[in-house]
Order: C-alpha cells, then sequence, then structure tokens
C-alpha cells in the first residue's frame, strides 16, 4: 500500500472518531451516529424519523397555539390591555428561549428522548421519575382542557342537547382514536388542518364587531375594557400562569425531535413557531379584548353570539380535537418509549408493541376526560397547568438545564457572569409562578364551587361562557 493509500485510510478511520468525541466534549454539536439517537435507521425496523422541519414547526404551532389564542382575551380582561400585552410578549420570548435551551441540550446529549432523559443525564434515577411526573401531569391537564373546549364547542353546536360530560366522553373517544396514530409523521396532516381551522375560526370572531353575546342585547352597556386592571393578587397570578402556558408546551417539542429528518433543524422550527404564535397571540387578544371587553367568554369563541358562534366553533372543533391529540399523543409517546426502550418491540409491530402504544393512550385519555369533568371551567384548567406543572417543567428546568451546561460562565466576563445568575433568577421566578399560580387557582376553584359556577364534579352544567 502506497503512503497517500494509508493516509487516506488512516482518514477515513479517524474521522467518526473525532465527530463521536468533539461532540461529547464540547457538548455543543450533534453527534450524528446512529446510536445518538433513540430511533435507529437500521432498513429493517418501522423507521419512525421522517418529519421535516417545516413539519416540525407546524407540529409545534398546534401543540401551542389553539388553547392560549382561546382564553388570553379574559385573562387581558382581568390585567387590563397593556399589562397584558406585556405578558403576552414577555411570556412569549421567555417560552421560545427555553424551546431553545432544551433542543440544544437534547441535541448535545446522546440518547435524550424526552425531558425525562435530560433530567436523568443532569440529576439521576430519581430526578428523572420526577420530571417524568411532572410531563405527564402536564399533558394530562392541558389534554383536559381540549377535550373541555371541544364539548364546549359541541355544546354550541347542539344547543346543549345532552349532558356535557357526555359530549366530553364523544371527545374523548375522538381523541383517543386521533392520538393513537403511531408517527408524528402520520399526523401532520391533521396538525395543517386543525391549526388553520381554530385561525379561521378566530379570524371569524374578531371579524364580528357587533354586540358581544354575553352583553344586553338592548340599550347601552358598560363594555368594561380598561387598559391597565387592577385585580386582586389571586386574580392577577391566576391570568399571568394562564397567559404563560399558553406558550409553555416546549417540553413536548422533544419527542418530536427524535422523529425528524434532521434533528439540528429544530431551532429553525422552534422560531419559525413562535414568531407566528406570539404575532397571532398579541393581535387576536387584544382585538378580542377591545370588542368584548368584560364580556369575553372563555373559550373566547363564545363571544359572539348566535350564527357567528355557531360557525366558528364549527370550524374550530376540529382544531380543538387535533390539539388534546397532540397532547395525549406526546405523553403516550413518552410512556411508550419509556416502556420499550431497548426492546426490539420498540421498532416492531409486535402486537407487544401496540399493546403497549393503544394502552398508554388509552391512560392518558381517561385521565384527561376525569380532569376536565373535575375542573370544567378552561381559564382554570390552563392556568392549573401553567403554575403547577409548566412552571417548574418548561421555565424552572431549562434554566437548569443552562446552568449545567454553561457553569463555567460564572467566573468569565461581565457578559458571561450575567447570563449565568439570568438563568438563576429563571428558576427563582418559577418557583414563585408555581407557588403563586397554584395558590391562586386553587382559591379560584374553591371560590367557584361555593359560589354555584361549578355546582359539582361531572354536572351537566353548561360553563362554555365562564370566564
Amino acid at each position: 500500500m502506497s503512503t497517500g493509500d494509508m493516509e487516506k485510510a488512516e482518514a477515513i478511520t479517524a474521522a467518526p472518531q473525532r465527530s463521536s468525541t468533539s461532540s461529547i466534549e464540547a457538548g455543543k454539536l450533534e453527534n450524528t451516529e446512529e446510536s445518538f439517537e433513540v430511533f435507529k435507521r437500521d432498513g429493517t425496523s418501522v423507521d419512525f424519523r421522517t418529519v421535516g422541519w417545516i413539519q416540525a414547526s407546524v407540529i409545534f404551532l398546534k401543540l401551542i397555539f389553539a388553547t392560549g389564542v382561546l382564553t388570553i382575551p379574559s385573562a387581558m380582561f382581568v390585567l387590563g390591555a397593556f399589562p397584558g400585552a406585556v405578558n403576552v410578549l414577555g411570556w412569549q420570548a421567555l417560552n421560545t428561549y427555553c424551546a431553545i435551551i432544551q433542543g440544544n441540550f437534547r441535541n448535545s446529549h446522546a440518547g435524550c428522548h424526552s425531558i425525562a432523559d435530560m433530567a436523568h443525564h443532569v440529576g439521576g434515577p430519581w430526578l428523572r421519575e420526577v420530571i417524568g411526573g411532572l410531563f405527564l401531569v402536564t399533558f394530562a391537564i392541558v389534554a383536559a382542557s381540549g377535550i373541555f373546549g371541544s364539548s364546549v364547542a359541541l355544546n354550541a353546536l347542539s344547543n346543549h342537547a345532552i349532558c356535557t360530560n357526555y359530549f366530553m366522553l364523544v371527545a374523548t373517544i375522538a381523541v383517543f382514536c386521533l392520538a393513537s396514530v403511531r408517527k408524528f409523521e402520520k399526523i401532520s396532516w391533521l396538525t395543517w388542518g386543525g391549526f388553520i381551522s381554530v385561525y379561521v375560526a378566530v379570524f371569524i370572531v374578531v371579524s364580528n364587531t357587533h354586540r358581544p353575546a354575553a352583553a344586553p342585547q338592548t340599550g347601552d352597556f358598560d363594555l368594561g375594557y380598561h387598559a391597565i386592571g387592577h385585580p386582586t393578587f389571586v386574580a392577577a397570578i391566576t391570568s399571568v400562569a394562564t397567559i404563560f402556558c399558553s406558550g409553555a408546551g416546549t417540553s413536548a417539542f422533544l419527542p418530536v425531535i427524535s422523529e425528524m429528518k434532521r434533528p439540528r433543524d429544530y431551532n429553525k422550527a422552534v422560531y419559525l413557531c413562535m414568531g407566528i404564535v406570539t404575532a397571532s397571540y398579541l393581535t387576536f387578544s387584544l382585538v378580542v379584548y377591545a370588542w368584548c371587553g368584560q364580556w369575553v367568554a372563555s373559550p373566547s369563541l363564545g363571544s359572539a353570539g348566535g350564527t357567528i358562534k355557531k360557525v366558528a366553533y364549527g370550524i374550530g372543533i376540529f382544531g380543538l380535537l387535533v390539539s388534546a391529540c397532540l397532547y395525549v399523543h406526546v405523553a403516550a409517546k413518552y410512556l411508550f418509549v419509556r416502556v420499550l426502550r431497548n426492546s426490539v418491540h420498540l421498532q416492531s409491530n409486535s402486537l407487544v408493541h401496540w399493546g403497549v402504544w393503544l394502552g398508554a393512550n388509552l391512560v392518558m385519555c381517561v385521565v384527561a376526560f376525569l380532569l376536565a369533568s373535575g375542573i370544567p371551567i378552561f381559564n382554570y384548567l390552563l392556568a392549573l397547568a401553567g403554575s403547577l406543572t409548566f412552571a417548574p417543567l418548561a421555565l424552572g428546568f431549562p434554566g437548569y438545564l443552562w446552568i449545567y451546561d454553561h457553569g463555567h460562565w460564572r467566573k468569565g466576563g461581565a457578559l458571561k457572569a450575567t447570563s449565568y445568575w439570568l438563568n438563576w433568577l429563571m428558576i427563582l421566578l418559577a418557583v414563585f409562578l408555581t407557588v403563586g399560580g397554584t395558590y391562586g387557582v386553587i382559591q379560584q376553584v374553591i371560590d367557584a364551587y361555593a359560589s354555584g359556577q361549578i355546582s359539582s364534579a361531572f354536572s351537566c352544567e353548561d360553563n362554555s361562557n365562564s370566564s
């Protein structure tokens, strides 16, 4: 063998080693070896990695968009238009930052499929169980909000023909069927349709300039629009948690990365998604609040009366179902991978594979149904998710992930040191929102039961106009 041939052979042998080592040592580069990913491409197993970055961005959009745009206007009524707008911009910027932190960490550390895997990497088995439990509870709550929203839509379309809980059961069955589709790629067409349906439905409502449905239908009335509100602490923290929750579902992005063709394209998908979400939330919520004032409904599609309300819910119901479907799907996918990881059944079409997958979806749907029936007020479900689970999961923990990878910045220059302490400040903010927000939501739920706004769990009242 010639000297040139020997050099070529050595270069070929050394290349993968350099790539793997540099990825692990630097902690910031994507390791392209198959061992880095949970789902393998070996030509014989079911290929899960089929999602392009545009598809991923639309999935992210649908994971976030529907529930937030339907509840932020009523939160603005509590806070006032200006503080509400500041909250929308501030929380969405922070949620985007946390989404990027989580994606970069995932793409820097091999074998991370979910946020629970990342917790195991930085804190061991006990932290994995805590974060994994938070993840499941979080997406059970937001799935419950999607099921409840769908039942409100069915109530509106049928003039409350049957008990609300029967509508919730119908919605839950539909969500189970949609969520049981196995791959994100296969449900991506649902996300396109779901996003468009909610967008069009909200646009129909904001285009209607007539009198709000809940306002007196004759004579003058007090709109109740305020640039700056004067809420109690309980009402304010609940509204703040609601707005935060509207874009905090970024931990659900992580299982999608594992099914992307090119995980390194994740950041592009996030920036596109969050740019559209932020602009839409700000414009739609300000317009709905300016039109409805204190008469805004939650979900906000109910703010329009009569035919407009039916048309809006008729178009938007598909988006509400798809949102709940995605929430159930990401939680079930976590359970599925957790049970079958390192098993031959993970990427096969075996009976065990399908049994675990369908069982995980069924469990999440049942829990979501029970939550939707127990707390049948849309805003309170989202505020509970925002404070009790999203605050530590989507705000505090990403701050710690950043600190884990950038601990040396504490002794760096002024800019690096400032960044380091700001991430600690983000963790403290998460603690405050968890404690204060959870207290606020629990107090408001107690007050709602005491005042008769909620008569009892599993009751048949129509709560579509609760705010």
